[in-house]
């Protein structure tokens, strides 16, 4: 009986073998098909491996009849994924820091059965995952899935959050108490994901590393926020910040030196209003959360960049240079 249940599924194995040992570049010939049917205990002549191809691309596959070296092979030329987008979406994989190492590893071989083995082999070759920095919480992914369910369902979500020691331990936020709150929306920045969610014992919109909770839990109470965080833009809000530091929102004026205009149209994107400021520097005003990271940015593009308005943003500069000339002795 199992043998007559397999002979039912020699297509399927057909379609198997050609989605995995051919491509554009290689191809399998009828006596190959046969034989690997063979080793499957399955039975076949070489009309019947006709019919089942042809019944394949019936069914929509692209399976292409080539004449090489004095023999037929067939090739599926096409499928759901190309090459070059399996070759995007491991580059994705490995340079996300936010998937851990096993976890990369494991997407990228689920990556790899889209294409043929040669194929495969290429896709392996372009994977460097050992050096990168990685984060060392497995349960991101649940994380992620919690999150999508509690905005779908508005519902409010709880979660433990943690930071690192310098001995690489965990130590939790609120001796481990869990924090409630109504997420908003998860965003991608620097490698990392970050939910921004509505605290309600703060009053305002936070945000939090998705790789620093653990435990999260969708609740069964709606979320329940005031208009104002309804309206909430995460796009805006990103823009505002630098490194997905929190601050004080204001509107801040900063002159460039002209070199450092496409540097500023990156950050700020190309409808940001460029002002002539003399014959070699231009301004911008731009919303941001005023933060350390935010004044580093400018204080690294040393004096070509300086913040004009407002004055009390322009000390705070003032004081991070000081403080940190002070670490040198200067």
């Amino acid at each position: 009986m199992a043998g007559a249940k397999d002979q039912k599924l020699k297509t399927l194995y057909i379609m198997r073998y050609l989605e995995r040992n051919t491509d554009s570049d290689h191809g399998a010939t009828v006596e190959e098909i046969v034989a690997y049917l063979g080793s499957l205990g399955i039975g076949a002549e070489r009309k019947s491996i006709y019919a089942d191809i042809e019944l394949l691309r019936l069914f929509g596959m692209d399976i292409e009849t080539a004449r090489c070296g004095g023999r037929f092979e067939y090739r599926l030329v096409s499928r759901e994924f190309q090459l070059p987008e399996l070759k995007l979406l491991v580059d994705a994989v490995s340079s996300s820091k936010f998937i851990t190492r096993k976890k990369s590893l494991e997407l990228i071989k689920k990556l790899e059965q889209l294409c043929s083995v040669s194929q495969a082999r290429q896709l392996r070759r372009n994977v460097y995952v050992d050096n990168r920095v990685k984060t060392m919480n497995e349960s991101i992914y649940y994380n992620v899935d919690a999150i999508h369910q509690s905005i779908n369902g508005d519902l409010k979500l709880s979660f433990k959050y943690f930071n690192y020691s310098p001995k690489k331990e965990r130590v939790m936020r609120r001796s481990g108490d869990k924090y409630v709150v109504c997420p908003l929306a998860l965003t991608f920045s620097d490698g990392n994901y970050y939910l921004y969610a509505y605290a309600p014992e703060h009053g305002e919109v936070r945000t939090y590393r998705v790789d620093r909770m653990t435990e999260a839990d969708v609740s069964r109470e709606k979320r329940g926020m005031p208009d104002s965080v309804t309206a909430f833009d995460p796009a805006l809000h990103t823009n505002e910040m630098f490194s997905m530091y929190s601050g004080r929102r204001c509107s801040v004026t900063m002159s460039f030196d002209n070199s450092l205009a496409t540097v500023v149209i990156d950050r700020y994107g190309p409808d940001i209003i460029m002002l002539p400021d003399g014959p070699d520097r231009f301004s911008v005003t731009a919303d941001v959360m005023v933060s350390p990271t935010f004044l580093g940015w400018i204080f690294g593009f040393g004096k070509d960049a300086r913040i004009t308005s407002p004055h009390d943003v322009a000390e705070q500069l003032v004081e991070l240079a000081e403080q940190v000339a002070s670490l040198y002795g200067i």
